[in-house]
């Protein structure tokens, strides 16, 4: 299974976000091992500005985006994703570029806390609470 995450998903538990670091950090414990996690080269940029805002150095911040790359892919925003974007009738621009990457990229999931900005997504959007809900219950199917 492919997901793609948004930004906030990612900052939940970098920053310890609370209530959401929790089911967050079930989420990015199952990347790399169980599910394919996913990022935009883009969010890259965020999240690292952000480490900073938030009082994180220079190195610090850019040893955080290399162990994220360990576990989660990186993969790069084109062109036509931006147009895609441009021409959706999502209000967000941020979450168009991920909803046409993720389509792009053929994820099976958006992972975010907003599901409500990607109703107009070709790609569904989840909560990291009903990811892992769906997540565990597909395996317990498998297994009975």
């Amino acid at each position: 299974m492919k997901v793609l995450l948004d930004t906030n998903v990612i900052l939940d538990v970098l920053i310890g976000r609370k209530p959401y670091v929790e089911s967050s950090s079930a989420l990015l414990k199952l990347c790399g091992a169980h599910i394919t996690g996913l990022i935009t080269a883009s969010q890259t940029t965020d999240i690292f500005y952000i480490l900073r805002r938030e009082g994180k150095n220079i190195d610090d911040a850019k040893n955080v985006i290399r162990k994220l790359s360990d576990h989660i892919k990186i993969i790069d925003v084109i062109a036509a994703d931006v147009k895609a974007a441009l021409d959706s009738d999502m209000q967000d621009y941020e979450d168009a570029l991920l909803a046409f990457n993720g389509k792009r990229n053929k994820v099976d999931y958006i992972i975010t806390r907003n599901e409500t900005d990607y109703v107009k997504s070709p790609v569904q959007a989840l909560s990291p609470i009903a990811f892992l809900e769906k997540f565990f219950r597909q395996i317990k199917d498998t297994i009975n």
